[in-house]
């Protein structure tokens, strides 16, 4: 798996998190993120069990 790290939040503590790649050989974005544990907004995303 080709990925391209196209940027990261400055913000982020401690430079942990979200972070975004392009995946180049599949033509698609990879984000790496902080667990969302906020029931509301949990319930207005559509997130796979596996996820």
């Amino acid at each position: 798996m080709a990925l391209r790290k196209l940027g990261k939040d400055p913000e982020s503590p401690s430079g942990g998190s979200p972070t975004i790649y392009l995946d180049e050989e599949k033509d698609s974005y990879l984000v790496q993120g902080l667990k969302v544990e906020d029931i509301e907004r949990l319930g207005q995303m559509d997130i796979p069990g596996h996820e």
